[in-house]
């Protein structure tokens, strides 16, 4: 027992601390410089790169206002953007396939939040407090055999 203390005095002596168990989070970029990440919502899947630049964004090679023509959508596209700070810092790039326009949107929020996150590892916080990097899981229920939707049964008919 005593070594142990004799050990753990030196330790602390030496001005080294234990390891704490929070994970290190670095920075993550390809040779190009971009950050990538992957974002989905329901069924749609995006692959976004973040870049230092002017602030353009980009979806499917469309400029992200005529993609998403909902200000909705472009509202929701922005947030994370906007949540940390970062207006007209970024290039961003966007690919996204599957699903309907408002999954697409959500899809490349989480994949914006993602990227950023590998960029600047700093706006980590500020971001999950956001809610911007829980991937949203609810997807459309199946449909049920015997049944006229998910749940929905047939119309009964007395005689």
């Amino acid at each position: 027992m005593s070594q142990l203390s004799s050990l753990q005095s030196a330790l602390t002596s030496a001005g080294a601390a234990p390891e704490s168990d929070a994970p290190v989070h670095v920075q993550k970029l390809d040779q190009f410089g971009r950050a990538y990440a992957t974002g989905r919502r329901k069924d749609a899947v995006a692959r976004v790169w973040v870049k230092p630049g002017t602030g353009k964004i980009t979806v499917n090679d469309k400029d992200f206002s005529a993609y998403f023509a909902r200000p909705v959508l472009q509202m929701v596209l922005q947030q994370p953007i906007v949540a940390a700070d970062r207006n007209g810092q970024f290039d961003i790039i966007a690919t996204v396939v599957g699903g309907g326009l408002s999954g697409q949107a959500g899809a490349v929020r989480h994949g914006i939040s993602r990227a950023l996150t590998h960029y600047e590892p700093g706006l980590r916080a500020v971001l999950k407090k956001g809610g911007f990097l829980t991937r949203d899981s609810r997807t459309v229920e199946r449909k049920k055999y015997g049944k006229a939707k998910a749940r929905r049964s047939f119309q009964f008919s007395k005689r």
